[in-house]
C-alpha cells in the first residue's frame, strides 16, 4: 500500500479542508485516486462518463456550494475534455480542484497509449498548476505533495476564486491488493489560512465619498453575480433615498424595486442616449449581457467610472474606467450607504442630485414594459418570445433558473422575471453553449430547490451526455425550445443575409429531445400549439421526477416576431 499512500492522503487532505463532493470519470490510470475518494467515507461521489460533461457538472455544483468540487479523470485526451469547463470556471470565478492522472514523463513520445503533455495542461485558464512527483521514495516527496495539495485548495478559494489543476503521475500498480485497506497517514498535516477581507483606509475612502457627493447624475450597473439579499436591500435604499438608477441584467440577480432598471435592452437604442449619460458610473459584478448597454456607455461615456471588485485585472468593459476599487461589492455598498449620510451630516453639505435623471430612466423603463406587453398581446402566431413570457409567469417563487447561451438568455433578459425572488444562472464566463445542461444538472444535484433550465435544441443536443449521471435530481426540469437549428443566426444581420444560412450556420436538423429524455428516465411532453401550453406547463411543474418539456416553433416566425418587436419599440418610443 505504500506506493499509493500519498494518493490516499491527498483525498484525506481534501476532506480535512471541508471538500465533500467529487465527480469521477472512469479510467484505470486514475483508479487509485478514485478508490482513495470513494473509500474515504466523507465524500459524495458521482460518476459522469463523459469528461466534458463531468467538468460542467462539477462547475454547477461548485457554483452553488462556493467551495471546490473535485474532478478526477484518467490520463490522455480525457484530461483535455475538462478544458471547456475549466475555462468557464476561470472566467466565472468558480473554484474547482482538477485532478488528472498521468503517466510518468519518460513515456511521452514512446508510442505508449494515453500519454500526452499534461504539465500545465490548461495554461493560463487555471489559477495555478501543480505537478506531483511520480516517485515517492525520497523523504521530501510526501512533504512536497502535502504542501502542494494544501496550497492548491487554498489557492482555489482565494479571491477571486477559480480552478486549480493538480497533475498526478502514477506508476503501476494502480490498485490495492484484495483486502488491503486504504488508511490515511495518522496526524496528517493540513494547513489553514486565516481569512482576510480587503478594506479601504480613510485616506483612500474619503476621496471616493467626495467624488460621489459632487456628482449629480450617478448610474450604478451590476454585472453577473449570485443572489445576495443584503446587497439587494442596500442598493434598493440607495436608489430610493438618493434617487440613483440601478441597472441590472437578468443575470445580475438584483431583485426588484422602483429604482431598478431591467428593461434597458428595450430602450437604450433610442435617440435619448445623451439625456441618460451619467457623470459617475459605478459598476460591479462580472460580465454584462446587454450589448445595448455596452454600446450606450461607449457612445456616451461618463466623466468618471469606478469598478468595484477584487479582480486581478483592470475591468474596462465600457472603455471608460477611471478608478478600480479593489474591495468586494458586499463591503463597498453598505459602507458607502452608511458613510455618505454621515459625511453630509458632519460637513453640512448636500449636493443636489438631479432627480429628473432617475425619473427619466424610470419613465423609459415603464414605457418599455408597457410596449412589450402590448406587442405580445397582439401576436396571433406561436413564437419563442410568447412561449417564454408564459413560462416565466408560471415559474414558482424562489426557484433557480438556468439560462443556456444563444437566444434563451437574451429572451429572458428582454422579458424580465415575473418573480424577482428566482435566482438566475448562466455560463457567461465564456458564453459557450457546450455545458448548459450539465451545469444546471450539477446545480440541481446539490441545491435542494426547484431547478429549471431553458435551453435551445442545439445546446441541448450538444450537452446531453450530462444526463448519463445517476441519479438525476427529481426537482430538475428542462424546457427545450426546438426550432430545428441554430435560430440565433436568423436574428443576426450578418449570417441572416447569406444564402448559406441554413446549411452552414443554422445547421438544420430533425432531432427531438424525446429519445434522450426517455432513455434518461425523465418525463417528457411536446408542445406544438399555443393552446397546448397551459396544460403542459401544469404537468411540467407538478411532475415529481426530472422532466423535459419540448416546445416546437418555426424559426422564420421567431425571427420575424423579434424583428417586429424591435420595430414596434423604435416606432413608439
Amino acid at each position: 500500500m505504500a506506493i499509493l499512500q500519498p494518493l490516499v492522503d491527498l483525498a484525506e487532505l481534501c476532506a480535512l479542508h471541508g471538500l465533500r463532493h467529487v465527480v469521477l470519470s472512469p479510467g484505470s490510470r486514475s483508479a487509485a485516486l478514485t478508490l482513495a475518494f470513494t473509500r474515504n467515507g466523507r465524500f459524495a461521489c458521482r460518476v459522469v462518463m463523459d469528461e466534458r460533461a463531468a467538468g460542467f457538472v462539477a462547475l454547477g455544483m461548485a457554483q452553488q456550494l462556493g467551495v471546490p468540487v473535485v474532478l478526477v479523470c484518467t490520463s490522455g485526451s480525457a484530461a483535455y475534455n475538462y478544458a471547456p469547463a475549466v475555462v468557464e470556471a476561470f472566467f466565472q470565478q468558480i473554484p474547482l480542484l482538477v485532478l488528472t492522472a498521468d503517466r510518468p514523463k519518460e513515456w511521452i513520445h514512446q508510442l505508449d497509449g494515453q500519454t500526452i503533455y499534461q504539465t500545465e495542461l490548461y495554461g493560463k485558464h487555471v489559477k495555478r498548476s501543480y505537478d506531483l512527483p511520480a516517485d515517492y521514495q525520497h523523504e521530501d516527496a510526501p512533504w512536497f505533495i502535502n504542501r502542494s495539495v494544501n496550497e492548491a485548495i487554498l489557492t482555489s478559494l482565494a479571491q477571486p476564486p477559480g480552478p486549480v489543476h493538480i497533475n498526478v503521475p502514477i506508476r503501476e500498480p494502480f490498485y490495492p491488493n484484495p483486502g488491503e485497506e486504504m488508511v490515511p497517514t495518522p496526524g496528517l498535516r493540513y494547513i489553514q489560512q486565516v481569512p482576510a477581507v480587503a478594506t479601504l483606509a480613510p485616506e483612500q475612502w474619503h476621496p471616493l465619498l467626495d467624488a460621489w457627493d459632487a456628482s449629480e447624475r450617478i448610474l450604478i450597473a451590476g454585472g453577473q453575480q449570485a443572489r445576495n439579499d443584503q446587497l439587494q436591500e442596500v442598493l434598493a435604499r440607495i436608489a430610493e433615498e438618493w434617487r440613483v438608477p440601478v441597472l441590472g441584467d437578468v443575470i445580475s440577480n438584483l431583485g426588484s424595486g422602483e429604482g431598478l432598471i431591467t428593461h434597458h435592452d428595450l430602450f437604450l437604442g433610442t435617440s435619448e442616449g445623451a439625456a441618460l449619460r451619467p457623470d459617475l458610473l459605478v459598476t460591479f459584478g462580472k460580465s454584462f449581457l446587454s450589448k445595448s448597454l455596452k454600446q450606450f456607455l461607449r457612445k456616451y461615456p461618463p466623466l468618471r467610472h469606478w469598478h468595484i471588485g477584487e479582480e486581478n485585472h483592470l475591468i474596462d468593459t465600457f472603455q471608460t474606467l477611471t478608478t478600480q476599487v479593489p474591495v468586494s461589492p458586499a463591503y463597498f455598498w453598505p459602507k458607502l450607504y452608511e458613510d455618505i449620510d454621515y459625511q453630509k451630516f458632519v460637513q453640512h453639505t448636500d449636493t443636489e442630485v438631479d432627480e429628473n435623471y432617475l425619473a427619466h430612466w424610470q419613465a423609459l423603463e415603464r414605457k418599455s414594459r408597457r410596449l412589450l406587453r402590448e406587442y405580445l398581446q397582439n401576436l396571433t402566431v406561436i413564437s419563442e418570445l410568447q412561449v417564454l413570457e408564459k413560462v416565466l409567469e408560471s415559474l414558482p417563487a424562489r426557484c433557480q433558473l438556468h439560462l443556456a447561451n444563444s437566444m434563451p438568455v437574451r429572451y429572458v433578459n428582454m422579458l424580465g422575471l415575473t418573480h424577482p425572488s428566482c435566482e438566475v444562472f448562466a455560463n457567461r464566463g465564456t458564453s459557450g453553449i457546450d455545458g448548459c445542461v450539465s451545469t444546471a444538472l450539477g446545480a440541481a444535484a446539490v441545491n435542494q430547490v426547484p431547478t429549471y433550465l431553458l435551453v435551445g435544441d442545439v445546446a441541448f443536443l450538444y450537452d446531453r451526455n450530462g444526463l448519463l449521471m445517476r441519479p438525476l435530481p427529481d426537482q430538475f426540469k428542462i424546457l427545450v425550445l426546438n426550432n430545428g437549428g441554430g435560430n440565433i443566426f436568423r436574428m443576426i444581420d450578418g449570417p441572416a443575409a447569406q444564402p448559406e444560412l441554413e446549411e452552414y450556420f443554422e445547421t438544420r436538423h430533425a432531432y427531438t429531445a424525446q429519445s434522450t429524455a426517455l432513455e434518461s428516465g425523465m418525463g417528457y411532453r411536446a408542445v406544438t400549439a399555443m393552446e397546448q401550453l397551459p396544460d403542459a406547463l401544469d404537468e411540467f411543474h407538478q411532475a415529481r421526477r426530472s422532466f423535459v418539456l419540448e416546445i416546437f416553433t418555426d424559426p422564420e416566425t421567431n425571427a420575424q416576431v423579434l424583428k417586429g418587436l424591435k420595430i414596434y419599440l423604435k416606432t413608439n418610443h
